[in-house]
């Protein structure tokens, strides 16, 4: 008769190491640790140690919700459970299937805990969906950030090395160039041939050179 732990590392669950202390003290033998995927019917490592389970074992969870989908699922789980003799222990909902560890738990905490297993395995999908959904807008900005820095760095090197603004603007993959002689200003490149030397200047508005002829 073995004893086994679960824990899923989803988004915001904080207890992981006193739970994995509490399994150690406990005498699992083993603790099986998942990520989850973002793929809501993938726990492979759930599904596997489900199917490892031999009559009479343990298994400890840190919650309902940490380990199961839903309602639908508990009941095959319990059932599971019941007909292989298999004892449940889930920490924080304070449930022990065979009635030693949690001696104050009444039965109407077991259904507060079964009736809020939904909510809070919906809460916890939304949450992992809303970090996925972060850490690929920040790869994405990333990885344009890195282009846009190396096109920069290109257009540099290639101006340093003597290539002409016409060879730059052809290799840049800018719409204009005046993008070309904007990298160049910003990095403080000193324009030293063509028919532009030194920094570019700010553009004078429409009508200031006539304005300034009439002066004269």
């Amino acid at each position: 008769m073995a004893k086994f732990g679960y824990i899923m590392t989803a988004p915001g669950y904080s207890d992981f190491e006193a739970d994995e202390k509490w399994m150690v003290e406990f005498g699992c033998m083993e603790i099986v640790k998942e990520e989850l995927s973002g793929h809501d019917g993938m726990r492979s490592l759930w599904d596997s140690l489900i199917g490892r389970l031999q009559f009479g074992d343990t298994i400890v969870i840190p919650k309902l919700s940490n380990a199961l989908k839903g309602a639908r699922q508990l009941v095959f789980f319990l059932e599971l459970c019941r007909i292989n003799n298999i004892r449940l222990i889930s920490i924080h909902d304070r449930i022990d299937s065979k009635d030693e560890l949690f001696p104050d738990c009444k039965t109407s905490d077991v259904l507060t805990a079964i009736a809020l297993l939904p909510k809070e395995a919906n809460a916890i999908r939304k949450t992992d969906r809303h970090v996925i959904k972060v850490r690929k807008q920040i790869s994405e900005i990333s990885r344009k950030a890195v282009g846009k820095a190396e096109r920069n760095r290109k257009v540099i090197n290639m101006y340093q090395q003597g290539f002409s603004i016409d060879d730059i603007f052809a290799e840049s993959g800018f719409k204009s160039r005046s993008s070309v002689f904007r990298v160049l200003n910003d990095a403080n490149i000193e324009l030293n041939r063509g028919n532009t030397r030194g920094p570019l200047g700010p553009r004078k508005k429409k009508g200031e050179n006539n304005d300034e002829k009439e002066e004269e």
